[in-house]
């Protein structure tokens, strides 16, 4: 039982009312270090903020031709709950959060030449359709979304001083890093040369001084998208986007960079690479933060294998944004997750009971309201965002919850203490926030969506009914409703509903 609340049954029967519970005596709080995985040092570490004013986090962001898939959104979704872990230890204006757009790739211009249009037209689209999905799933825009497109000059810039100090050479109208004048290269993936050539399934080409080497700026054909360059017209490669769009907004450190695992490499060892290089050795990120797949059955989900499902498709099919956002978080972030309809089933009957919690407790009143979290909770999610353990937390909060509630209402005793089961109450729904949950009222969350007056009308009637005796009417009314997926639930504060 939670150590918080593990005597509140009695004490509600024993304190004058009005005695704030959990105020006079509050429980030891845990060290507020989060604890972080780095994936360059392969353990945990304490999160160690250049300035704690001034929290610096990075995220490669979409790269703009399609719908995002679920897989997609996980990232979006554990880095938006580590920037709000951030926000609640360190404050709300402590973070700066960057995730970019890449609105230039070779993908956005064969989508544009298909429908033959302008390419601008293409990523327009489709990242207000990922900024819909994702705002969905309750992730907050972050603070800086530099796009490629609007960032060349820092890029050029960039590849200049690579050119500068040794590190790129050009050849053939292409610009290329050299990878054997970075004697690092490969810290952060920890692989051996061949490993990493086939890893990175490298371009065999002539003017290449070696096949590890990767391209920082490349040549636009006549008719496709480009910018002029010492180096001729053209646009850049991947990889140079991050570092340059990186040092522009952050600077040439920064606290922590994140992403998915497949993007270790070549991506984010190129990062560094090109980073260091042009920085005289500084690093490019203090901690390097990884979330693990979400596969459908034994493959990783993604495009190239055509096992996807879209994050419209799920809204479409009735699944509620904060659903799939219970689902994302349901695995530690660094683990695998198997998405499958279980687990939103899952999900929503989890959300379905604490909102039915909620509403439950909706009518009692504390003395005041509370901005407090549960501290095992917050201690959970410090230890690198452990999500399940915090999820784990919070159903036990909601288990005693449920037998406080009990207790009151079977009670005899009119000096039952009821403010502090409010601020209980008000603890558990503080501490599912800080994670993106419990964030609409119960009685929208049960409604849905649609227009719900005729449900409305005949629940009035069914209370008028009541009132009357008259148990016929009211029962054939329940029938009704639950004939048509609707499930009436009556309660000290009224009658609520809820879909099937």
């Amino acid at each position: 039982m939670d150590d918080q609340v593990a005597d509140l049954s009695a004490a509600q029967r024993q304190r004058p009312r009005g005695c704030r519970l959990g105020r006079n005596a509050p429980p030891p709080r845990s060290n507020d270090v989060i604890q972080l995985y780095d994936t360059m040092a392969r353990r945990k570490l304490p999160f160690a903020p250049a300035d704690e004013k001034r929290i610096t986090m990075y995220v490669c962001g979409p790269t703009v031709y399609g719908r995002a898939h679920i897989g997609n959104a996980r990232p979006a979704v554990v880095f938006d709950t580590l920037a709000r872990l951030i926000r609640h230890q360190y404050g709300a204006d402590s973070l700066v959060y960057a995730r970019n757009v890449t609105d230039v790739d070779d993908k956005i211009i064969a989508s544009a030449q298909s429908e033959g249009v302008d390419p601008s037209l293409i990523t327009e689209r489709f990242e207000r359709f990922y900024l819909e999905d994702m705002g969905a799933l309750g992730v907050a825009p972050p603070d800086i979304a530099p796009h490629a497109t609007q960032e060349i000059p820092a890029m050029v810039a960039m590849i200049a001083e690579l050119i500068e100090r040794g590190h790129a050479y050009e050849a053939d109208g292409h610009v290329l890093f050299e990878v054997a004048s970075d004697p690092d290269y490969g810290a952060l993936s920890k692989r051996d040369r061949e490993a990493m050539l086939a890893g990175a399934r490298v371009e065999v080409a002539p003017y290449k001084r070696d096949g590890a080497d990767f391209v920082l700026w490349k040549p636009s054909a006549e008719g496709v998208i480009g910018w002029d360059s010492p180096w001729g017209r053209g646009r850049p490669g991947w990889h140079i986007e991050c570092s340059a769009m990186i040092r522009a907004h952050l600077g040439e450190t920064i606290d922590i960079h994140g992403g998915g695992l497949d993007l270790i490499f070549p991506h984010h060892e190129n990062e560094i690479a090109q980073s260091r290089c042009a920085h005289g050795g500084a690093p490019l990120a203090r901690h390097w933060v990884h979330n693990g797949f979400l596969d459908m059955g034994a493959e990783k989900m993604s495009k190239s294998l055509g096992n996807v499902v879209t994050v419209d498709a799920l809204l479409d099919a009735g699944h509620r944004g904060e659903v799939l956002r219970l689902a994302l978080l349901s695995a530690h972030y660094r683990q695998p997750l198997p998405w499958t309809e279980t687990l939103i089933a899952q999900s929503k009957a989890t959300l379905d009971r604490w909102y039915r919690l909620l509403s439950e407790l909706c009518h009692f009143e504390g003395a005041e309201e509370t901005s407090e979290i549960n501290w095992q909770a917050l201690e959970a999610l410090s230890d690198d965002i452990n999500s399940p353990a915090f999820l784990a937390r919070l159903s036990l909060m909601a288990d005693h919850l449920w037998k406080l509630r009990n207790d009151y209402f079977h009670s005899t005793s009119d000096t039952v203490e009821y403010q502090g089961l409010a601020y209980q109450r008000d603890v558990f729904r503080n501490t599912a926030r800080l994670i993106g949950l419990l964030l609409e009222e119960p009685d929208e969350w049960f409604r849905g969506e649609g227009d719900n007056s005729a449900i409305d009308a005949l629940i009035a009637e069914r209370d008028a009914a009541k009132k009357a005796r008259d148990f016929a009417t009211a029962d054939r009314i329940r029938d009704e409703l639950k004939a048509e997926g609707i499930l009436l639930e009556d309660g000290p504060g009224g009658t609520t509903w809820r879909r099937a």
